[in-house]
């Protein structure tokens, strides 16, 4: 599986629909995605979700260039402070309707 650390998603099922997380590790026997906002989800305590139940707001080709989540990519540890700042930061740039 594709490593998608790093990637800003928007989930699409479940009870935190339209939630904005941070992909924040892959569990590669399972194929899911570990998510966290820093707030309701906290780094040490992920969402598990399936691919398919999230949109991609950022990707390869498009990523989002912020300090936290070029240290996330490369294995530093995350706070939840940071990563809630880097999320917010990214909603400022973004508005989620268009895409």
């Amino acid at each position: 599986m594709y490593d998608y650390t790093g990637w800003i998603v928007e989930a699409a099922a479940g009870r935190d629909k339209g939630g904005v997380f941070c992909v924040v590790g892959v569990d590669q026997e399972r194929s899911m995605l570990l998510l966290a906002d820093g707030k309701r989800r906290k780094v040490a305590n992920p969402k598990v979700k399936k691919l398919g139940h999230v949109l991609p707001l950022t990707d390869m080709e498009h990523p989002f260039d912020h300090p936290t989540i070029q240290g996330l990519k490369r294995g530093t540890p995350l706070s939840d402070r940071a990563l809630r700042r880097a999320l917010a930061a990214f909603k400022e740039g973004n508005t989620l309707g268009e895409r």
